[in-house]
């Protein structure tokens, strides 16, 4: 058996062809230029574009790659999952294949690792080549998670972090399948320190991350450490309620007054449409919370992996 990395680096693949290479030697660069012992633990997500072939070359030309490849697209969170499960480093930094996290803040990390901290996130101060929506939807999704959530989440932090040996064990043991690490990470509590950095544009290709995917993310966020939408759910409900209650005497009071501002089904109809979709909110609230109960009974494995290293 090889002996154990000081730092393991776990990078989530999913179509990343164009980027692949490059990474791998900015990576081999950095690490090998510092004198650290290191492995890069290589997630195919069920790429398409010849990314897993890609990493099998990498993989034997170069005996610090891991590679583990997945039987079909998993999801970005249980890639590096299944990252964390088979790293051996005494810690692991968690960071994109697409060269947007600049691999030399590894070392900034590392360096408030060895101070003493078992968590090191990595704040992005700037972020580069991304539409005013992409930033400002990003911007929105930390600060409404942060208020929302019962842990506070540090603000414009990704997954890009490093995790001591002690925290990744913990999470290892969280089975969860809606999974939110960086929400985990911070709930796990832990000596915890951020350090900010420039984030740059992508090398190549386009991001894994559209809106559509972002609202899949923030919804696992907001089921997984909080019941805000149940007590929103609740508060409607309240409001509702003492809307008709204020209504009933103010109807009678328009009726017995003759008063022609109330009279037809138009009032009804408004008032049934309302409390209907409100019953309807609450009733898909729920849904969505029973579905992940649903999810976590049928205790189906997180992933399959096809291939994957045997030591």
């Amino acid at each position: 058996m090889k002996a154990t990395p000081e730092i393991s680096i776990i990078a989530p693949v999913y179509n990343e062809i164009e980027s692949l290479e490059a990474f791998h030697k900015e990576i081999s660069r950095v690490l090998t230029k510092n004198k650290l012992t290191w492995e890069l633990v290589l997630v195919d997500d069920g790429s398409s574009d010849g990314s897993t072939d890609l990493i099998r070359k990498l993989a034997k030309k170069d005996d610090h790659i891991r590679p583990v490849i997945f039987a079909r697209n998993f999801g970005h969170q249980i890639a590096v999952t299944a990252g964390l499960d088979y790293c051996r480093g005494k810690a692991a930094v968690v960071i994109d294949a697409d060269l947007q996290d600049p691999p030399e803040v590894i070392l900034e990390l590392m360096k408030k690792w060895h101070e003493g901290y078992q968590v090191v996130y990595a704040v992005r101060s700037e972020r580069e080549g991304e539409s005013w929506f992409k930033r400002t939807t990003a911007s929105l999704f930390y600060r409404v998670i942060y208020r929302i959530t019962e842990i506070k989440i540090p603000l414009d932090s990704g997954d890009f972090r490093l995790y001591d040996r002690k925290v990744i064990d913990v999470m290892c043991n969280m089975p969860e399948r809606h999974r939110f690490l960086r929400g985990m990470s911070t709930w796990v509590g832990f000596k915890q320190v951020g350090v900010p950095y420039k984030r740059a544009a992508r090398y190549a290709g386009e991001t894994k991350y559209p809106f559509r995917k972002m609202l899949k993310l923030a919804s696992n966020a907001v089921t997984s450490f909080s019941y805000f939408p149940l007590q929103l759910a609740t508060y409607v409900g309240f409001i509702a309620a003492g809307i008709s209650i204020i209504a009933i005497p103010v109807v009678i009071i328009l009726r017995l007054s003759g008063s022609l501002q109330l009279i037809g089904q138009a009032t009804t109809l408004v008032a049934v449409l309302f409390l209907g979709g409100v019953q309807l909110i609450s009733l898909g609230i729920l849904g969505e919370y029973l579905g992940r109960i649903y999810d976590e009974v049928k205790g189906r494995p997180l992933y399959i992996v096809s291939e994957a290293p045997k030591d």
